[in-house]
């Protein structure tokens, strides 16, 4: 049975001990590091741009895993997958032209991803998913960390699986928001590959056993 990747999330890091919680992530069995982009327009809250990316990018040995929460993403494709990003998702709700994006991000060098807000279908990807390598399934409304998870998310994932299987799609699912130990197991079951999580690790008293549990989700653990 394979494990999930585990995407812990900065937004919920330390910020004035930002060197000790990445190479904390750095120790850890961590697959990504999450990094969410907010505008203060496309959702209610402005997070981190190029400098902290830079910062980052010194001292996270971490694959990053860039989450555009911003109008008009095209015009930042090149500066954040010359900045390090190895995926870049997009919004659905903001990309005009999904395809046209995808496909920019895809020549740049990365994994192209779409969000999905929680109240948007599934089915409006149907006609781009050759051109998707990870689906990032949003379980709170973005915008804040620490939210609580939308219990809908789960029949939504498990119908995106179906999709995907139906099409032969290789694209993983990832699910962003209020993910932790107590609904990790519920997510993979339902057909998620990748989970992504903020309080559940830095708030955690031992954030890499938090990581380790979320890791070994789909197996009993050892006493």
């Amino acid at each position: 049975m394979t494990q999930p990747f585990i995407a812990p999330s900065l937004l919920a890091a330390d910020f004035a001990n930002l060197q000790r919680d990445l190479e904390l992530i750095n120790r850890s069995e961590a697959d990504y590091l999450h990094f969410d982009v907010m505008d203060g327009e496309f959702v209610p809250n402005i997070s981190f741009g190029f400098p902290i990316l830079d910062a980052v990018r010194k001292h996270c040995q971490k694959p990053l895993d860039v989450h555009l929460m911003i109008t008009q993403p095209d015009r930042y494709i090149d500066a954040f997958a010359e900045g390090g990003a190895s995926v870049i998702h997009v919004h659905y709700e903001a990309c005009t032209h999904l395809h046209r994006t995808l496909t920019h991000i895809r020549e740049m060098g990365c994994r192209a991803g779409v969000a999905l807000n929680p109240h948007t279908p599934v089915t409006g990807l149907e006609d781009v998913l050759e051109q998707i390598d990870v689906i990032l399934i949003m379980s709170v409304n973005p915008g804040f960390g620490g939210q609580s998870f939308i219990p809908n998310t789960l029949p939504k994932i498990a119908k995106l699986k179906q999709m995907l299987t139906a099409n032969r799609s290789s694209a993983l699912i990832e699910v962003d928001g209020g993910v932790g130990p107590k609904n990790a197991a519920s997510l993979l079951d339902a057909g998620a590959d990748i989970l992504v999580a903020g309080s559940s690790v830095f708030g955690a008293s031992d954030p890499l056993e938090a990581i380790r549990q979320l890791k070994n989700s789909r197996q009993p653990l050892m006493a």
